[in-house]
């Protein structure tokens, strides 16, 4: 009986926030790209809120590249703890990396004829850890990969990136932010980072999509990886963690930096 009433608050939170989602939203600039002339905002998305341009001409032109270490700009609240920055910031990078990977040749290092990927973590709305952990136990009652989270307890990410030639000029660039959902697959979290973790791989996937020709084909992973020292494609104990306890857990889930690239970053 538990669970059909747990079954039917789910489907009703379904509908609700599923009316409730606002596409071709326009997210504010935070001033990190380079311009933001010709940004149009994309009204075929319905869960972030996205505005993105692309130069045919230029972006073609362009099949390796270095993408620069991602940075926090303009995020004052909250104030993140060092350890809370680079694991977001670093698996920005990976999922960036991996979705790039298939569209360009990836250089470690910059190259003068290569073209350069930048982005700018704008925006980081901490996970509300006590509500994630009432949602995971309600969502023992509800099968299926479909979470329920208490409103106002989402976390989010925001980020802008833009794909510059050689001669630094912006053939691409997108604004992206996205809280996740109250009724959907964002797994409620105990880290304070857990939903703006997770959320940098559909992060990922829009800025390989924005900053890519339209004619370029995904293309097989080099072997060796050329993403190999931002950790593995799939982390198997991240998975299986998320199965047995309904959470999402980043250290359990993310990348692991080089020593190298780490002090880079710094």
């Amino acid at each position: 009986m538990a669970g059909k009433g747990f079954r039917g608050l789910g489907a009703a939170a379904l509908a609700m926030a599923t009316g409730a989602c606002a596409s071709g939203v326009a997210p504010s600039n935070a001033g990190f790209l380079t311009t933001y002339e010709g940004l149009a905002p994309r009204r075929d998305v319905v869960r972030a809120s996205v505005s993105q341009r692309r130069d045919e001409v230029l972006a073609s032109t362009i099949t390796r590249l270095w993408l620069a270490p991602a940075e926090v700009f303009g995020v004052t609240d909250p104030v993140l703890s060092d350890d809370d920055r680079r694991a977001v910031l670093n698996e920005v990078d990976r999922q960036l990396c991996y979705e790039l990977s298939e569209r360009f040749e990836i250089s470690e290092q910059p190259e003068p004829q290569a073209g350069t990927v930048r982005v700018g973590v704008t925006y980081i709305r901490p996970t509300h850890q006590a509500g994630s952990a009432a949602a995971a136990v309600a969502n023992f009652f509800i099968p299926g990969p479909i979470k329920v989270r208490a409103p106002g307890g989402t976390g989010g990410l925001g980020a802008e990136a833009e794909l510059l030639t050689p001669d630094g000029r912006q053939a691409a660039a997108i604004v992206w932010r996205r809280d996740a959902m109250v009724v959907g697959t964002d797994k409620p979290s105990l880290s304070r980072i857990g939903d703006a973790h997770q959320l940098a791989e559909p992060l990922g996937d829009m800025v390989g999509d924005a900053l890519s020709p339209d004619d370029r084909e995904v293309r097989e992973i080099p072997d060796p990886d050329p993403c190999r020292r931002f950790g593995p494609r799939i982390r198997v104990e991240g998975i299986l963690a998320g199965f047995a306890t309904g959470l999402y857990e980043p250290g359990l889930s993310g990348g692991r930096r080089s020593s190298d690239s780490e002090a880079d970053r710094d």
